[in-house]
């Protein structure tokens, strides 16, 4: 498969993250739904449980090309269609068991749902690993001094440990929150209209049966329009973004040659300034980051889905989401980059302090960092 992102996933961060989003692993996670779906409706009765594994095994003998499904998909409008009938040709005999009470948006929702959990894990690896590189720092530089800056201006005394305890408190809490609602994305399956009919009266137990065997949280209800789960996961990913600009663009700034009091372990060059040491992995931090509020802003705005199916909102998810889940991946792999081998210079840190600057808001700020430290721990 050719990635048209290739030659930017490395240099963003984002190249962990791209491999489990891209066509590959979208027809793997389709498959896998459908898979799943003939078995859950094999155990209550809808198919029989031969057919089941006979599908299966046509489903894993199936070589599809990414680009030649993706054509197939422009009739119908989604690539769940074309796959169903690939499917269905593979499965011969047995072809009444594929798809069995399903419509295209209960796979294609469910295997988003998987893709998601896949992606995530590695965005809470990187969040979480940014976050302890900054409890390191916050740590060792307790009570070393440094000025407070205000609206640009110098303010009064803190420590480096204090800044960096607070990059680490806010990396915890948006990795907290982006780990719950992933946790509780559910499985979808509600048939043509989200009424289950055609599995009457099995349908709720094939759902929860489908969640159990996929390992997702069971449904409830069929979510088909009522999008507020993805728009909880958009803004849980906006936010784990801005929790990862916050350090990044303190570094840009503390790096800077006037103030000189942090440096990155690699820092980039230049190509025509042969003196320059930018800190590029906390620029590219930044440069993700500011993707990802237009992303969720879409998401947001695509959450009005009419009656029982949408009509354009439900398609404009799909690469927004996983656009989102790139750049708040990027903003992460990269941040982590940056904290987990930052220098940091307390000579330059004294120098910039003003010398008639009070001391007791250092003392304050390292009594700060051991209360976040304390909580972090607990």
């Amino acid at each position: 498969m050719t990635n048209a992102a290739a030659l930017f996933d490395a240099l963003s961060g984002a190249d962990r993250v791209s491999t489990r989003l891209d066509d590959a692993a979208w027809i793997r996670a389709l498959l896998a739904v459908e898979v799943a779906l003939s078995h859950a409706a094999a155990a209550h009765g809808l198919v029989p449980a031969a057919d089941a594994d006979r599908m299966e095994q046509a489903a894993a003998g199936l070589h599809i090309d990414p680009a030649a499904l993706g054509r197939a998909a422009v009739e119908g409008g989604n690539p769940v269609i074309p796959l169903v009938r690939l499917l269905r040709t593979a499965a011969g005999a047995a072809a009444a068991a594929v798809h069995p009470g399903a419509t295209s948006q209960d796979v294609l929702d469910t295997g988003l749902v998987l893709l998601v959990r896949s992606a995530a894990d590695v965005v809470l690896d990187d969040l979480g690993a940014a976050a302890d590189a900054a409890a390191v720092l916050a740590a060792a530089h307790r009570d070393t001094p440094m000025i407070a800056r205000t609206l640009g201006q110098q303010a009064l005394p803190t420590t480096f440990g204090a800044v960096a305890a607070g990059w680490s408190a806010g990396l915890d809490r948006a990795r907290r929150r982006l780990s719950a609602v992933v946790g509780g994305l559910p499985v979808q399956f509600g048939g043509a209209a989200g009424t289950l009919a055609a599995s009457y009266p099995h349908g709720p137990a094939v759902a929860d049966a489908l969640a159990d065997r996929l390992g997702l949280a069971r449904q409830g209800v069929p979510w088909h329009t009522e999008r507020t789960r993805i728009g909880e996961l958009a803004g849980a990913l906006g936010v784990a973004a801005g929790a990862c600009a916050k350090p990044a663009a303190d570094v840009v700034a503390l790096a800077a040659t006037e103030l000189g009091e942090v440096s990155e372990a690699a820092p980039g060059d230049s190509s025509s300034m042969p003196h320059k040491r930018n800190p590029i992995a906390a620029i590219t931090a930044r440069a993700c980051a500011r993707r990802a509020p237009g992303l969720a802003a879409t998401l947001l705005a695509a959450m009005e889905h009419e009656h029982q199916r949408a009509a354009g909102a439900w398609h404009a998810e799909w690469e927004s989401l996983t656009d989102l889940l790139r750049a708040t991946g990027g903003a992460a792999a990269r941040l982590r980059v940056c904290l987990s081998g930052l220098q940091i210079h307390p000579e330059a840190m004294a120098r910039n302090l003003r010398p008639n600057a009070a001391e007791p808001g250092r003392h304050h700020a390292a009594d700060l960092v051991d209360r976040i430290l304390a909580a972090r721990a607990s």
